[in-house]
């Protein structure tokens, strides 16, 4: 997982009113499954109802790629759905750690 610094990802939501969240969905989809994810097309997130589905499906393949528990996934579908900016933070530090903890091991 591509390293990206979380004032950044905050700090180009705000600039952006959110459109770089469907940049930072798409490229970080990308690179889950290329580990493996099971994860649909980012394309989803345009149809309502169906984008619930997608979003979950993401959390899950976070949560799978981080080689975390579900309730690391559930935690955030949640904020997905209840508190969005919040979800690019969370899943994007779990992402920088195992991206820092790989690092170390070589």
């Amino acid at each position: 997982m591509e390293h990206r610094e979380l004032a950044f990802v905050l700090i180009m939501l705000i600039i952006t009113i959110g459109i770089y969240g469907i940049y930072w969905l798409v490229k970080t989809r990308r690179e889950m499954v290329d580990r493996g994810a099971d994860i649909p097309t980012t394309f989803l997130i345009i149809i309502p109802i169906v984008n619930i589905f997608y979003i979950y499906k993401w959390s899950m393949g976070a949560a799978e790629v981080t080689r975390s528990d579900d309730a690391f996934g559930y935690i955030v579908f949640l904020l997905w759905l209840v508190l969005f900016p919040a979800a690019f933070l969370v899943a994007q530090d779990k992402f920088n750690a195992v991206k820092e903890t790989k690092g170390r091991r070589r």
